[in-house]
């Protein structure tokens, strides 16, 4: 198997750190609890860059997968109905946003692939 699902999910996990560690500021002054969940976010999207870059095994693939699905389930409620305690207010849905959950739904079905390939990881 090519190295290239790997590097996807990496790339995925960096652009999705990046957008939220930007949007930390913003976050933060709509309150403390969305702004802890976008630190949080970028936190938990940089580790597992960075342990998928070291050692890609069966562990750090299902982690970012679990990730990336909390993450666009969260942005779901929020547009929807509100994220209780740390969003609770509807958020409009907006392009960057969009492209954010396009971009973690990409890094999902590449650590599929990374899952589904024979010998791969341990």
């Amino acid at each position: 198997m090519t190295a290239v699902p790997r590097d996807v999910v990496i790339l995925a996990c960096a652009i999705s750190a990046g957008i939220h560690g930007a949007l930390v500021p913003e976050h933060l002054e709509e309150s403390a609890g969305a702004g802890g969940g976008f630190i949080a976010s970028t936190v938990l999207l940089a580790a597992l860059a960075i342990w998928l870059t070291m050692r890609p095994d069966r562990a750090a693939v299902v982690s970012v997968v679990a990730v990336f699905a909390g993450l666009i389930v969260s942005y779901v409620l929020a547009t929807t109905t509100g994220f209780p305690v740390l969003h609770p207010d509807v958020e409009a849905v907006d392009g960057l946003a969009l492209f954010t959950k396009a971009i973690e739904a990409g890094g999902i079905v590449a650590a599929g692939l990374m899952l589904q390939a024979k010998g791969t990881l341990t």
